[in-house]
């Protein structure tokens, strides 16, 4: 069946600025040692990774562009739309608690494939006064956020969730589970679903062993259902973990007994309705 894969990252450090590509001093990475990942990854080569894989739709997500020009990176992603056909829509980069926050939201929303932004909190910034100003710019712009933060930080998200209950929040890579806390995780991760408001993607796993993927996964869909969760590679970044078809290969494999109008909203359905790729 169709696939929509919502989490997948363009990028080519050899023209522009990426401080965490660029820079020579590394940053602290979840995945270790990243050096394989400082070269272009254009469409051709997300189309080569992907194979036979039926990828019908992406969803670029900001990769870290220069902060300096968050506006650039969209010009940049335009410019691959026009070339490749790859993305279909994207994901782009805003700094909610700046000085020029309305300015550059206002240019990124300019772009009719622009759906989200987002950019990572620092613990406890959900709760500052100047972040949630920025935050609610949001939905009057028709833009959603895309959060990226560790488990521990989504009682914040809970509350934002509440307080804007008109801004949709898709929550990237299941919330950052690591190994042995997956208990603790499952806790945040229940009160953060009954917002909703909230969607989630499965993606970015690539630091839990098999049964600890399988039990991740289960949890987001017993909890979120199949209706608020979708499937993405993160890809280039999860290449430092598996192979594109061996991550494909294990969603499907955990969804197998759902009902087929299921497993087609999981990998396809989801995606397209929640970024809006009709």
């Amino acid at each position: 069946m169709p696939i929509a894969d919502a989490h997948v990252h363009f990028w080519d450090p050899r023209a522009h600025y990426y401080p965490w590509l660029c820079d020579p001093e590394p940053i602290a990475f979840r995945y270790g040692d990243y050096r394989a990942l400082r070269r272009p990854y254009l469409p051709p080569d997300y189309r080569a990774d992907a194979g036979g894989w039926p990828v019908v739709r992406t969803v670029h997500v900001e990769a870290e562009w220069d902060p300096g020009d968050p506006a650039g990176e969209m010009e940049f992603v335009a410019g691959l739309r026009a070339t490749h056909g790859l993305p279909t829509v994207a994901i782009a980069q805003a700094w909610l608690d700046r000085d020029d926050c309305a300015r550059v939201l206002e240019a990124q929303a300019r772009h009719a494939f622009v759906r989200g932004v987002r950019h990572k909190p620092r613990r406890g910034q959900m709760d500052d006064a100047a972040w949630r100003a920025g935050y609610a710019r949001l939905a009057p712009l028709g833009l959603h956020f895309e959060l990226q933060a560790p488990w521990q930080e989504l009682d914040a998200a809970v509350r934002l969730a509440r307080e804007h209950p008109g801004t949709m929040i898709v929550l990237n890579h299941a919330g950052l589970p690591l190994p042995g806390e997956l208990d603790g995780w499952r806790t945040a991760l229940a009160r953060l679903a009954e917002c909703e408001n909230v969607a989630v993607k499965i993606s970015g796993l690539g630091n839990l062993d098999g049964s600890e993927k399988r039990r991740a996964i289960g949890t987001v869909l017993e909890l979120f259902g199949t209706r608020r969760a979708m499937f993405a590679s993160n890809y280039p970044v999860d290449s430092l973990r598996e192979r594109y078809a061996a991550i494909y290969r294990a969603f499907a494999e955990c969804v197998r007994t759902l009902p087929i109008g299921e497993q087609r909203a999981l990998l396809h359905d989801n995606a397209v309705r929640i970024y809006r790729m009709e």
